[in-house]
């Protein structure tokens, strides 16, 4: 793990339905070698037919001029593909940005993303004690863990910013993880499956 790069990622949508709503954009952040690398920042909008409803920008900011500017989807998309490479991706409740980004895929590009996926809900309660107003971890949201460790997000549901504070917890769980004995990122999958299996018991 010590030399491995992570791309930490977030979306912003239409709404909260991954198999409905659209991607409006993609913001990521990478981790290598442990640390958070701010160069590495990525982002992008999706060009809009239509701009999102008013109650959906007033919760991520992109206004609806800024919407109907944006990046071909198409192109977007491949911009992002060939930022992340091979490299194994990580977010906060993951399985949303990969459903979405995942069907953006499929409709602008015909294709599909085959990278790993990390996701901090799970190893996060696996690895941490439980963030102090939370009665478990597994109930401890992306705000419920930063305010734990201290990391600040000063633009919450900014893409970039909200990958940055998820590169930054990512951190602390890649320490714990290695206080574990888990070294690879194998390891941190298997530990993921685990939780999953135990969290559907």
């Amino acid at each position: 793990m010590s030399a491995l790069r992570i791309v930490v990622a977030d979306v912003e949508t239409s709404g909260l339905d991954p198999l409905h709503d659209r991607l409006l954009s993609i913001g990521s952040v990478d981790l290598c070698a442990g640390k958070v690398i701010p160069a590495s920042a990525f982002s992008v909008v999706l060009r809009q037919r239509e701009a999102s409803s008013t109650g959906n920008i007033l919760i991520h900011g992109i206004d609806g001029s800024t919407q109907l500017a944006g990046l071909d989807p198409a192109e977007a998309l491949l911009l992002f593909l060939e930022h992340v490479d091979t490299a194994p991706l990580a977010g906060f409740s993951a399985d949303f940005d990969r459903m979405v980004i995942g069907r953006a895929l499929k409709q602008g590009l015909s294709t599909s993303l085959r990278n790993a996926w990390l996701d901090l809900a799970w190893l996060a309660p696996a690895l941490l004690p439980a963030p102090g107003r939370r009665a478990t971890a597994a109930a401890a949201t992306l705000d419920d863990w930063a305010a734990q460790y201290g990391i600040v997000n000063e633009s919450r549901h900014h893409a970039v910013a909200d990958a940055a504070v998820t590169a930054q917890l990512l951190q602390v769980v890649l320490a714990a993880a290695a206080a574990a004995g888990l070294r690879s990122l194998d390891d941190l999958q298997r530990l993921e499956r685990d939780q999953r299996w135990l969290g559907r018991r």
